[in-house]
């Protein structure tokens, strides 16, 4: 069993081109190139059979709303409409624009309440905010009420039109513990700062690392940066590791095979690819 916490359909409504992610191409050309092979020309049916093959039983898609920023969106109502098309299958994530106070809340009640989406969805580095700003704090209040987790991007961008420093995860400390009942997701997985993440995650229980849009071969290849993630992912953190493809930017079939091969036990590798993502989404 399997849920991949990230994923984009290979649909016009989700496959938008943004200027301020071109540099994302270049770093992810190869490997976008190998999911584009992998799916074959009849895009969606393949896409939808590359997730039969590897018995996903649910695929989390995430809108984004970077009107004030960038002026892109991926429509909550575009996702809610397609995940309401494919036998709930699919769990879609509301995004909002944090940038329009209180505006941005009602339009996440709206999304959650109306259209069905079952969490929030923050990539930080594209709203130009730090985790705890406090102009989020209001939607992380807006989760509690409304029982959903909120996804935060962590780590490393590629976007040169916004700064590194938004993906620090000490920012997280802050949130996780001023709300200690919300469940958040950082993800991609933290690197430059993976231990930095790793002792955030210690500290919360209600703090996941997403491994996502991350090759799982690099967990235990030496000097990635990656390493301290099959340590403590298999132990004090098992119950706290999620993980997705992030497809296109990394081949479905390929990246649940490098999951599949970490030396890790069985029981560690179940919670990994199903059980906490499961418990997180509160399915």
């Amino acid at each position: 069993m399997l849920i991949d916490f990230s994923s984009r359909p290979p649909l016009p409504q989700f496959q938008k081109t943004a200027g301020h992610l071109a540099n994302y191409r270049r770093v992810y050309k190869s490997s976008e190139t190998a999911s584009a092979a992998e799916i074959g020309p009849d895009a969606f049916a393949d896409y939808l059979a590359s997730y039969e093959a590897v018995d996903a039983r649910h695929i989390v898609i995430k809108a984004r709303d970077l009107t004030t920023t960038f002026g892109f969106k991926i429509a909550n109502e575009d996702v809610a409409e397609f995940c309401a098309g494919q036998g709930g299958r699919f769990i879609g994530f509301a995004g909002v624009d944090p940038h329009k106070g209180a505006a941005a809340v009602d339009e996440l009640r709206h999304a959650v309440r109306d259209l069905g989406l079952k969490g929030l969805n923050l990539q930080c580095f594209e709203l130009r905010l730090k985790p705890n700003d406090p102009l989020l704090f209001p939607l992380y209040e807006a989760c509690l009420e409304l029982n959903i987790p909120v996804n935060i991007h962590c780590g490393i961008n590629f976007s040169t039109a916004s700064l590194l420093d938004y993906g620090r995860p000490a920012y997280l400390d802050e949130v996780a513990g001023a709300f200690p009942d919300l469940r958040i997701c950082a993800s991609p997985p933290g690197w430059p700062w993976v231990q930095e993440l790793i002792a955030v995650a210690w500290r919360h229980k209600n703090l996941n690392i997403g491994i996502v849009s991350v090759r799982p071969s690099l967990l235990e290849r030496p000097h990635a940066g990656y390493e301290a993630l099959l340590v403590y992912g298999a132990k004090v953190l098992k119950d706290q590791i999620i993980f997705g493809t992030g497809f296109p930017m990394l081949p479905v079939a390929r990246t649940v095979a490098e999951l599949d091969a970490l030396p890790i036990p069985d029981h560690v590798r179940a919670r990994w690819k199903y059980h906490n993502a499961a418990a997180f989404l509160g399915l």
